[in-house]
């Protein structure tokens, strides 16, 4: 599980302290990153959205019972 607000201190700070950002915009990319990063964990099939941790890896199918999903899509962006 993503601990998403030790992450977003972590983002924030390093685009104010190392690359000169402002807090705003380092907020900004923070935002874009954290949700990328959740985006990609969960399944984007409409009829899924369970963790990527809720398959099995290498078959691609949920382990969720009730669960129809066969394959575990990404959000290719």
């Amino acid at each position: 599980m993503i601990q998403t607000d030790k992450l977003w201190n972590e983002i924030v700070h390093y685009y104010i302290d190392k690359k000169g950002y402002s807090k705003e915009d380092a907020n900004s990319i923070a935002q874009r990153i954290i949700t990328r990063e959740v985006n990609r964990k969960i399944c984007q099939n409409a009829s899924c959205n369970h963790l990527v941790d809720q398959h099995i890896d290498k078959k691609e199918h949920c382990l969720v019972s009730y669960c129809t999903c066969k394959e575990f899509l990404t959000n290719r962006k």
